[in-house]
């Protein structure tokens, strides 16, 4: 959610228990502004806060003019590492809330000597900031999204916030195919010319929700007599979208765990 109407977000998005105290949305405002000025942001979302068991992570997100340039995440304010690390999916269970905590993880090697082949275990270590870098850019790539025409592609490639936007028809609100992936296009790549006739090259230029795996992954309804469409994912519990039909109001949130529902496809 964008950090120059945090407060409405945060009333928009308070039927799904993702409010705040007074004062915390207040000191939230003020600094994620400050952040905004001293990183020269274009601008800042509140990304969100995961859960921990000592402490929890409030996360936000600069973005430079082009809307799909790689974002800068921050926790507390911290510039998050850039450096990404393949291993953290084997850490499972909830975030301590120390970014220096320490998982161990026992794997099993295979050690050459000679012709000789012979397996030993080896103990990793995995910082709980690694981990928590790994699925913030997981949840990003699965569920951040937007609505269409909210952000247009100009004839140079830059993908710009589009101004003109007014929101989606109650109809088109409904419909999981006029909401999109906010991250570069994968299954886009895949469709063919006859697929892409009837599509606005610069405005859907990212992949839709309605072909999401597993089918059922997302929640929608709406709410507030329809003055407000909610999209909650199945696949990570805690994200929350949400947007006013015929207006500019929308973003997303996400507060929880941090740990995917592995078992969805079994559920549904």
């Amino acid at each position: 959610m964008d950090a120059e109407s945090l407060l409405l977000s945060l009333e928009l998005a308070s039927g799904s228990g993702q409010g705040l105290s007074p004062d915390r949305r207040a000191s939230l405002l003020t600094s994620l502004t400050l952040v905004k000025r001293d990183y020269r942001f274009d601008r800042v979302l509140f990304w969100g806060r995961i859960l921990g068991l000592v402490a929890d992570y409030y996360i936000a997100q600069g973005l430079s003019e082009d809307q799909l340039a790689p974002r800068k995440t921050l926790y507390r304010w911290r510039r998050r590492p850039e450096e990404m690390a393949t291993q953290t999916s084997v850490v499972k269970g909830r975030f301590m809330g120390d970014p220096s905590h320490e998982y161990e993880h026992t794997e099993v090697q295979k050690v050459n000597e000679g012709e000789k082949v012979f397996e030993e275990e080896v103990v990793v270590q995995i910082k709980e900031e690694t981990r928590l870098v790994s699925v913030i850019d997981q949840i990003d790539k699965a569920v951040a999204i937007v609505p269409r025409g909210a952000l247009f592609k100009t004839p140079f490639g830059s993908i710009n916030v589009n101004r003109t936007f007014e929101g989606l028809s109650l109809s088109e609100a409904k419909k999981l195919s006029s909401y999109f992936h906010f991250k570069e296009p994968v299954e886009l790549k895949n469709k063919t010319l006859l697929e892409k006739a009837d599509m606005d090259p610069s405005l859907d230029f990212m992949d839709s929700l309605e072909h999401d795996i597993p089918k059922g992954s997302w929640s929608i309804q709406m709410e507030r007599g329809n003055a407000l469409v909610v999209l909650r994912s199945l696949l990570w519990p805690g994200l929350t979208f949400y947007h006013t039909p015929r207006t500019k109001n929308y973003g997303y949130i996400y507060v929880g765990t941090g740990e995917k529902n592995i078992d969805l496809p079994f559920m549904l």
